[in-house]
Parts: C-alpha cells; structure tokens; sequence
C-alpha cells in the first residue's frame, strides 16, 4: 500500500518473532518455565547448586527476566537499523509482483470499517466471556483418580486461540458486508487455506531430514563434538571465551537440529555440568542464557524452522521464483547482528555481575 517490496516487512517481522524468540517483557513465559525447570534439573542431576555467582538461589522461572527485557528494546533497535540500513535499500532494488486478488485501495480506511472495528470489539468480548466460562467451567483443571493434575484448557489451548480471533473477524466481515451466509464464512476460510499445500510439503520433508538426524544420532554426535572442542580448548581461565564458544556452537547445532525444548534437552544435561566444572562462574542462569541467545538467533537461517515453510510461502506470494535459499540470503544480516549484539549485552550482565533475574 505504501509503494514499497512487501518483503521488507515481512523481513523484519520474520526477524522479530523468530529471531528475537523468547525476548519480551512478560515475566514467566513458558519458554521461561520450560528452560529453567529443566536446568534445575540438569543441575541438581550432576551435583551443581542451582544459584546464581553470589551464591543466591535462582527462581527457574524468572531467573532471566531483566536480561530478556533489556534484550527486547535492544533487538528492536538492532532490527529497525538492519532493515532501514540493509534490508530496505536491497530490496527496493528488485521487482515484486501484485497478487490479482489484491485491490490495494482495501488498505484505505473507510467509515464503515472503523464501525466494523468496534463491531469486532463486540465479537471479541463474546469470544473471551466464552473462554473464561470454559476456563473455570467445563475445562477447568481437575485430578483424576491417579492423583495427577489434568488441564484441559491448556491441552485445548490451539483451538481456543483460533476461536478468540474466529469471533472478530466473523462479527467484522458481517458488519463491512462480506458475510451474508454461513457459506461465505466457509469460503474466506477456505481461500486463506488455498495457499497451505506448499507449506505441508516443505514441513514434510523439514520433518523427514529432522527425523533421520534424530534416528541416526547425528544431532547428538554434533553435541558430543562440540563438549570435546570446548573441552580441548582449555579455556578454565576465560569464562568470556568459554560463553562466547558456546554460543557459536549452540548457533551452529540449532542449523540442524530443529525445536528449543528438544535441543536443550540434548545440549543442557551436557554444557551445564560441564562448564561449571570448567569455570565455576558458569553458573546454571548464565549457560541457559547463552543457550537462548544462541537458539533464537539463528532460527531464520535454517530451513529446519517450524515458519520457514508459511514464510517462504507468503514471500512467494509477491515473488513466485523466491526459494528457501533465497529467503536465507535475505535474513543473514538480521541473524548475525543479533547474535553479535546480543552476545555482547550477554558478556556484559555477566562481567559486571548484574543480575539476570530475580
């Protein structure tokens, strides 16, 4: 709408919640609780003290939370200055095409849209008054006979979020007059789904080559090399060297080994003893911090990325000859300069013993 490569947008949004993964300023996410449960585990498992350098006891759910909110503002920052700088002047240079069933005078505003904004309001009241009775209601948490806790609502979590944003655009389309039947909800539906083949053929084959590195046990040879370089590199005396050199091999095994839980479970059991042993300033809240900087950086450069198929798909809406090596091209810049400053704020908190959380 503005005369500018649609790519550029998608870009930077494709950086922002893939690459900036887990950096936001909600206390206590589950990517908080997943990482920090589980390295307490890890460490508790190998005899290390789950505390930070100051021997205080770390909470694993909001043992990062001042480190990932100042790292929310930095990688906006770090992002908005790759796509002015690179991204922007790159693509303005290369062609793009209008999809036919794009009018680009939709994107103007009308009356009746900003009545149909509040009529959306309305559907979104309605949905959420729906999901709170659910909540508390017919899928509340409830132990069963084994005496474990059963959580529906979470185990439902994917269609209840589909249903929070179904209402709006249902109550939307009615009021801006696109919804006349129950048959035109079914068709937009339908057309939105139109473009998902291509996106079930590239997951099926991320899924197939994720599979055969899992079945083969390459993703764990690759974690087994990468203790033995560290290992090899003698670096008891450089704690800085020693983050540093987890994180490019962290960066690089998140090229082949796909999903943040499997892959700490992999890595974790092994780096967090293991550094501490080498240097025992490693402590558990730094590793898994390194683990997330290392994780979420590199996550739009490789093909295993559970988006990388609907991204890729999108982009070819206005470029049909763009290919997933393509789109690596085009996000290289976003990966390595969040991964340089983010390892620095990194090195930082941890040289001038700031606290990563509370």
């Amino acid at each position: 709408g503005l005369k500018k490569n649609p790519l550029i947008g998608m870009a930077a949004a494709f950086a922002g919640v893939s690459a900036g993964f887990s950096a936001n300023l909600i206390p206590a996410t589950p990517i908080d609780i997943i990482i920090g449960n589980n390295a307490k585990i890890f460490a508790e498992g190998q005899g290390i003290p789950f505390t930070n350098a100051a021997g205080q006891a770390l909470n694993p759910a909001t043992m990062h939370y001042y480190f990932v909110v100042a790292s929310t503002f930095m990688l906006a920052a770090i992002g908005a200055f790759v796509t002015i700088k690179i991204i922007k002047p790159r693509l303005e240079k290369e062609s793009y095409i209008i999809p036919e069933d794009m009018n680009l005078d939709d994107f103007t505003v009308k009356p009746v849209e900003n009545k149909a904004l509040k009529f959306a309001g309305l559907g979104f009241l309605i949905a959420a008054v729906c999901v709170i009775g659910l909540y508390f209601g017919p899928l509340k948490t409830f132990i069963d006979s084994d005496g474990s806790k059963v959580t529906p609502f979470m185990d439902n979590i994917i269609l209840i979020i589909t249903f929070l944003f179904f209402m709006p655009g249902v109550f939307y389309g009615i009021k801006v007059g696109k919804f006349k039947t129950a048959n035109d909800v079914v068709k937009g539906m339908s057309k939105q789904m139109g473009s998902m083949g291509s996106v079930l053929v590239l997951t099926f084959f991320s899924y197939n080559f994720l599979a055969l590195l899992s079945k083969s046990g390459l993703g764990t040879y690759i974690t087994y090399l990468g203790g033995n370089l560290l290992k090899a590199m003698n670096l008891s005396e450089y704690p800085i060297l020693l983050i540093i050199g987890f994180i490019l091999i962290t960066a690089v095994i998140n090229l082949f080994v796909g999903g943040l839980t499997s892959k700490w479970m992999l890595l974790g059991p092994i780096f967090l003893p293991m550094l501490y042993k080498v240097n025992s300033n490693m402590t558990p809240e730094v590793v898994a911090a390194a683990y997330r900087v290392a994780d979420s950086s590199t996550n739009i450069i490789t093909p295993l990325m559970s988006y990388a198929g609907i991204i890729l798909v999108f982009m070819r809406k206005y470029k049909p000859e763009y290919t997933i090596g393509d789109m690596i091209r085009l996000m290289m810049p976003y990966s390595v300069s969040f991964l340089i400053g983010w390892t620095i704020l990194l090195l930082g908190f941890f040289a001038f013993g700031i606290p990563f959380g509370f």
